[in-house]
């Protein structure tokens, strides 16, 4: 039976950023990422709701060191060129190896770091057409999302969140990540991630309605639970 979400503060957001055991949690979330197909499903909900036309700019919320976005990028450069990638997080660990790989792509890539409810608070976000969010969501509760989808939804018409699913598979998936070698900070944190992500239309449920919006909620793949909200005047600009 599928119990309430619970979340809890996770290792790898108490550990300083050149920390060992989180320089490797990081290496082991890239590995984890490709399992759960997480860079195919972001890009292929992002071409099915926003259309073929590139946008010009694409807020992303937590993104770590950047090499989600950059595989996302990769995946979607034959299609969208010219587009510019903000990165928000807590710490600036984005390399510039990572930066150059963005511009090799004819892509490009800037920072913003710092608490993302004290940036919102301080307008330090700015408007874009596409707002993502990885495995992120999960870290807050269902009175910190209220209030954060308040504050994101008059920045961009289209909101797309990709994030664990809450079932039996994948806490099980959650609790055999020893088998490929992932350290101990990670095999935690997976877990309560699990135990901390969304089912049904949870999410919807959050989202502010003071203007019409298209939401979609759903299962993607085994383990991923996909988010998706665009203003209902702002339709895709070629179906997929």
């Amino acid at each position: 039976m599928l119990g309430a979400r619970e979340v809890q503060r996770e290792w790898l957001d108490e550990l300083s950023a050149d920390d060992a055991r989180a320089v490797r949690s990081r290496r082991d979330l890239v590995r984890v990422n490709t399992l759960m197909m997480q860079p195919g499903i972001m890009a292929r909900t992002l071409l099915t709701h926003y259309g073929a036309v590139a946008p010009r700019t694409i807020l992303d919320l937590g993104s770590g060191d950047g090499r989600f976005m950059l595989r996302v990028a990769s995946l979607l450069a034959q299609r969208w060129r010219g587009v510019a990638v903000i990165m928000l997080d807590q710490q600036d660990i984005v390399a510039p190896s990572t930066r150059r790989d963005f511009d090799a792509l004819g892509w490009s890539a800037e920072t913003i770091t710092g608490d993302l409810f004290g940036t919102l608070a301080e307008e330090r976000i700015p408007n874009a057409d596409i707002i993502t969010a990885n495995l992120f969501l999960h870290h807050f509760t269902e009175e910190q999302l209220t209030t954060l989808f308040a504050r994101l939804a008059p920045l961009a018409p289209l909101f797309v969140a990709c994030e664990p699913r809450r079932g039996a598979l994948p806490l099980l998936g959650s609790r055999l990540l020893w088998v490929i070698g992932c350290n101990d900070v990670t095999r935690h944190d997976a877990v309560l991630s699990v135990e901390a992500g969304f089912s049904g239309g949870e999410l919807s449920a959050l989202w502010p309605q003071l203007v019409p919006w298209r939401l979609h909620e759903h299962s993607a793949r085994l383990f991923t639970h996909c988010f998706i909200a665009r203003r209902a005047d702002e339709g895709a600009q070629h179906a997929i």
